[in-house]
Formats: structure tokens, C-alpha cells, sequence
């Protein structure tokens, strides 16, 4: 591995592939910012810029906008509630609370440094045992993959809190309003109303514009224009308890974003959303979640880095995306006349290793880059909302726009705009649907695929005869499961041990 690492380190740091490294995560970093466009979207813009590159210099700099996009992303995710990405969505939960508090530059912070740890320690795994991964990940097929589907869907228990009725009558929005669009099975068109725009689905990244960013902003004028947040520079400084608290959970993130990132399909914002279900269960501050702690800001963000690592395991040995910015760099590296492959690594080992060097360059760019300008970040919530909100607005529906130059973006924003608005008069819980959202057309996908292959054995059969998947279906109904009992055991504990007074 050694000898692997030196030739990928005399591959990356080349004056020219070093300048495009910078360039690639600069440029990410703003694609990141802006709503809606997302580092798929700008790693695709930007492919043509490349072609007259070498391979490892093209790849070099879109990896580095992928890598920038996360980054950039969660900064409009926690400073306006507005996500950049779809995995920066679940950043606004508790990285926006931390803004209102005046705590915007620790939450800022807090996410570029824990997600810049996630991402040395996924590297570091990654180059060590992409390999290893790469043959589990072969072995996880539809019947796996839909028990991971059903052990995301059963996290809505720990986003619902102790009403988890409304969480699941919340999460079944979600998937019914996945459920829009063409059928993957039978390719009939579902609930479209004959509407053209709607037989791809209703789009996710407006949908989160929408419910995110103009529903918080249409909740924050219904209370009265609020005077800007005033904050001091010590202030937005970490304290030594904040990186106590952070240590935890970005170990917990980073280990839930390297497994879930490694296999085929799964991407960052099922990672990251799986990340905050672990800290509803396992943190000791779980009851300030949603409410502006830290935990909820840095988990995710380190499950979004590791997974993002973690994608390039399937998409570099088996030629499989792991998630759509993937899927896009596979098709450059198609255009390089690149095969991805298992033989990859033994035919072009100076660029695949080039490649994943790389990467602990590009995250070291981002942290010299993010850190120090965290403050200055921040000090954009200090602008009077009387000129925040409008550009807020126009930076949402420009971003909603740019995503396919289509105006029926823009109502998709405006109605969920309304819909966000809705739910938080009525005190609805946003996150199981936005689960919903997410998990549903990954769990239709993968039970149309495991009925096919099961045929008349049913899907049932077909799962349980996984020995993985029933391991992934057990750990489902711990989650569900286990808490009741646990507090059911703990509560008849007390009982016993509480004296009576004419005993005692």
C-alpha cells in the first residue's frame, strides 16, 4: 500500500494537477452555495472544460467540485435554511436553530471540521480496503438492498419523537408523493394529471427549496420582520465542549457514511439522513435535536463527506455509481477512454491511486479554504432581513430554476413553499417526510427488482434466504422494536425498587 500511496503522491502533486485541485474545490464550493444546482449538475457543466486535460488532471478537478459542492452545500443549509445539495437538507434542522442562536460560526465550523475528519478517516479506509468493500458490496443485490431500504424507513421511528403516528402518517406522504410519475415497473404514469413535466417525478431539490428555504421564510414574516442576528467575533469561535460533543458523533457519522456510501446506488443523503437517525438513538443530547445542537450539524455532514468518499468503491472497481455525481464522473471517465473495472487498479495504478490522493489534498484545500472563513460567512446573517428575505427568495427560485431551465421549477418551489409554511403552523414534523421522499423510490426500485427475481417464491422467500439481508431486517426491528421494550424494562425496574412508605 505504501509504495502504492508514494506513486499516487508523485502522480497528484504535479504544479498543474495541484492548481486544477484548487481550482475543481473553489469552484465546487460556490456550485455548493448556490440552491439547486448541486455538484452532479456542475461536475456535468464542466466535463467539456476538461477534455483537453490529461485523465488524472480532468478527474483531479471534478472531484475536487464534487468534494467543494459538499462543502458549499451546507454553509446556505445552516446560514438561510436553504440547502445547496440534498444531503445538506438534514443540516438545516439543527444547523439553522444554531444561526438563530447566534451560533452560526461554531455550526459553520463545526461542519467543515468535522466533515474534513470524515473524510481523512474514510480515505484512509478506502485506500486500505477498497478491495475488501468492493467484494461485499458485489454481493448486495435487490433482496439486500430492499432490507436496507425497509432499515431506513423504520428510522422514521427516531425522527417521529413520541408521536409516531404523525411521523408515519408524515413519512407515507412522502413516499406517496415519490410515488408520482412514471411507474419503474410497468412504466405507466402515475398521478400526473397527464401534466408532462410530472412523468419524471416531482422534483427533490425544489421540493427541499420549497419546504426548507421559503417555508421558514414565509414562517419568519408571519411572526414579524425579527431584527438580524448580532453576534461577536468570540462568539462564533468553538469552545472545547462544542469539540467534546463533536468527537462522537462524527465517528458515528463517518462509520454510517463509509458503509452506506460503498454500496451501489445508496449515495450521501440516504447517508446523511441514516447519520441523524443514529444520533436521535445514541446521542447523549438527543433531546436537543431540532433544536439547534451540535450533533445534528456535524454527524451529517461527516456521513455526507465519508459517503462521498465511499462512492468512488463501486464506481472505480465495479464500475457501479454509487450516486449521481458518480454516475456522472463514470461517464467522464468513459469520455477519457478510461474502463472502469476491477482490472482498473492493476492497468492505470498511477491514476486510480493519483486519483484517491488526491482527494486528502482537495479536503485539506477545503479546510484551510472553509475554516478561517467561517466568521465571514456568518456575518451574512447580520445584513437586515428587509434585504435578506428578497435575496433569499431570488437566490431560491434562480437556483430552483438553473436546474432545469424550466418554470415549472419554480411553481414546484412555490407550492411546497406553501406546504413547509403549512406544516410548521401546524407543527408537523418535516423530516419523516422528506425520509419519504428520499427512501421511496430507492425501496419501489428495489422490490420491483427482488419480485422479478423472485418470481412466484415471492419476495419474502427471496429475502429471508439472504443471510445479509435478514441480518439488515433484524437490525430493523431493533430499531423499531428495541427502545419500547428497553423503556418498558427500565420503567418496571423503578417500579420495583421504589419503597413503599409502611415498608420502609
Amino acid at each position: 500500500m505504501i509504495d502504492n500511496l508514494l506513486l499516487g503522491f508523485q502522480s497528484a502533486l504535479t504544479p498543474e494537477n495541484v492548481l486544477w485541485c484548487f481550482v475543481g474545490v473553489l469552484l465546487g464550493t460556490v456550485i455548493g452555495i448556490l440552491p439547486g444546482l448541486g455538484s452532479a449538475t456542475g461536475v456535468a457543466i464542466l466535463i467539456p472544460v476538461t477534455l483537453t486535460f490529461s485523465p488524472l488532471t480532468a478527474l483531479i478537478m471534478l472531484a475536487g467540485i464534487y468534494h467543494g459542492a459538499q462543502f458549499g452545500a451546507t454553509i446556505t443549509a445552516i446560514l438561510i435554511a436553504t440547502p445547496g445539495e440534498a444531503s445538506s437538507v438534514i443540516s438545516t434542522l439543527d444547523g439553522y436553530q444554531m444561526a438563530r442562536k447566534g451560533r452560526a460560526g461554531p455550526a459553520l465550523a463545526i461542519s467543515a471540521l468535522g466533515a474534513f475528519v470524515a473524510a481523512m478517516a474514510s480515505l484512509v479506509v478506502l485506500v486500505a480496503v477498497a478491495p475488501f468493500f468492493a467484494r461485499l458490496a458485489l454481493d448486495f443485490g435487490p433482496p439486500e438492498m430492499l432490507a436496507i431500504m425497509i432499515l431506513g424507513l423504520s428510522t422514521i421511528v427516531v425522527f417521529s419523537g413520541r408521536n409516531l403516528l404523525l411521523g408515519a402518517a408524515m413519512g407515507l406522504c412522502g413516499i406517496l408523493i415519490a410515488c408520482i410519475g412514471v411507474d419503474v415497473g410497468s412504466g405507466v404514469a402515475r398521478f400526473t394529471f397527464g401534466e408532462v413535466d410530472l412523468f419524471g417525478g416531482v422534483p427533490f431539490v425544489e421540493v427541499m427549496i420549497g419546504l426548507f428555504a421559503l417555508g421558514e421564510l414565509l414562517n419568519q414574516l408571519h411572526h414579524g420582520m425579527a431584527a438580524p442576528i448580532r453576534a461577536r467575533f468570540k462568539d462564533l469561535l468553538l469552545t472545547r465542549a462544542d469539540l467534546r460533543r463533536a468527537a462522537a458523533p462524527t465517528a458515528r457519522g463517518t462509520v454510517v457514511g463509509f458503509l452506506l456510501g460503498c454500496l451501489p446506488g445508496a449515495g450521501t443523503t440516504l447517508a446523511s439522513f441514516m447519520a441523524y437517525g443514529a444520533e436521535k438513538r445514541f446521542s447523549k443530547h438527543r433531546k436537543e435535536l431540532g433544536k439547534g445542537a451540535i450533533e445534528g450539524v456535524v454527524a451529517p455532514d461527516a456521513a455526507t463527506n465519508a459517503a462521498s468518499n465511499a462512492n468512488f468503491v463501486p464506481t472505480l472497481v465495479l464500475g457501479v455509481p454509487g450516486g449521481a455525481t458518480t454516475a456522472v464522473l463514470l461517464g467522464a471517465l468513459l469520455v477519457y477512454g478510461i474502463q472502469p473495472g476491477p482490472l482498473l487498479f492493476e492497468n492505470q495504478p498511477e491514476l486510480v491511486w493519483g486519483l484517491l490522493v488526491s482527494f486528502f489534498i482537495g479536503n485539506l484545500m477545503l479546510l484551510v479554504l472553509n475554516l478561517p472563513l467561517a466568521p465571514v460567512f456568518a456575518q451574512l446573517l447580520r445584513v437586515r432581513y428587509a434585504y435578506l428575505y428578497p435575496l433569499i427568495i431570488a437566490t431560491s427560485l434562480l437556483g430552483a430554476y438553473s436546474v432545469k431551465t424550466s418554470m415549472f421549477s419554480i411553481w414546484v418551489v412555490l407550492v411546497f413553499g406553501v406546504v413547509g409554511y403549512a406544516m410548521k403552523r401546524l407543527n408537523l414534523p418535516v423530516a419523516p417526510l422528506v425520509l419519504g421522499l428520499v427512501i421511496g423510490p430507492l425501496f419501489e426500485k428495489a422490490l420491483v427488482q427482488t419480485s422479478a427475481l423472485a418470481g412466484d417464491d415471492g419476495v419474502a422467500s427471496l429475502v429471508l434466504t439472504s443471510p445479509a439481508a435478514v441480518v439488515v431486517l433484524l437490525a430493523a426491528v431493533a430499531l423499531v422494536a428495541g427502545p419500547p421494550i428497553v423503556s418498558a424494562v427500565r420503567g418496571r425496574g423503578t417500579r420495583e425498587t421504589v419503597p413503599t412508605g409502611g415498608n420502609s
